[in-house]
């Protein structure tokens, strides 16, 4: 069984791959000559990650995709989108599903980062509460969909920590171990992560899905 995942981030993909490399092949969307970039109208992340993966299972089950050149059949395919963002209680209104357009697309995340700490630099620690969440919107072969969500609980950090991950890791302070998520290993941070637990989730459904 294929696995395409709706993603040109390459931090997602590397962790799609660490979670879901016990199946015969995981794909990107360069890899097999798709580009989509559909404009994300949901409000919640369960719609948007379900518009990414509907977006690419129409091109790869169109007319025009040529899937023996891909050597992709839509037959044996699951599509895979996620969409993920941060949750800030002390700002409810900035980040959610706007996460990745939070001062815009083409604005740097060390930029981003620094902002948030400028904002959030006189709000007292338990106020600070925040999470990340991701949901994972699958599509099977015969069209059928289904979503599952993993959630990771923390606090915004007051300084920027860490050389891991991507994003907003270097601000997201784990109370638990002392650390940000930036600051943990992949194993580490795949055992706890929103990701993690939304694509555990996800792989075990697909395995019950193909053992029927």
């Amino acid at each position: 069984m294929n696995i395409l995942v709706a993603t040109g981030n390459a931090g997602k993909m590397k962790e799609f791959r660490e979670v879901l490399d016990n199946f015969s092949r995981v794909l990107s969307m360069k890899e097999a000559g798709i580009k989509s970039d559909p404009e994300e109208t949901g409000s919640t992340f369960r719609e948007n990650a379900l518009i990414k993966a509907g977006a690419v299972r129409e091109i790869l089950t169109g007319p025009e995709f040529d899937w023996k050149k891909a050597d992709l059949d839509p037959d044996d395919t699951i599509v895979i989108a996620d969409d993920s963002g941060l949750i800030i209680d002390a700002m409810p209104d900035e980040l959610g599903v706007k996460s990745a357009r939070f001062m815009g697309h083409d604005t740097s995340y060390d930029i981003k980062n620094k902002e948030i700490l400028r904002r959030m630099a006189d709000v007292e620690d338990e106020k600070r509460t925040a999470r990340f969440v991701c949901a994972i919107a699958l599509i099977f072969p015969d069209g059928s969909e289904y979503t599952e969500e993993g959630v990771m609980e923390g606090r915004i950090a007051h300084v920027i920590s860490g050389n891991g991950g991507f994003g907003y890791d270097p601000i997201f302070f784990l109370p638990d171990l002392g650390c940000t998520s930036a600051d943990l290993t992949a194993d580490e941070k795949n055992a706890i992560s929103h990701r993690g637990k939304a694509l555990r989730a996800a792989a075990a459904l697909i395995e019950r899905k193909i053992n029927g």
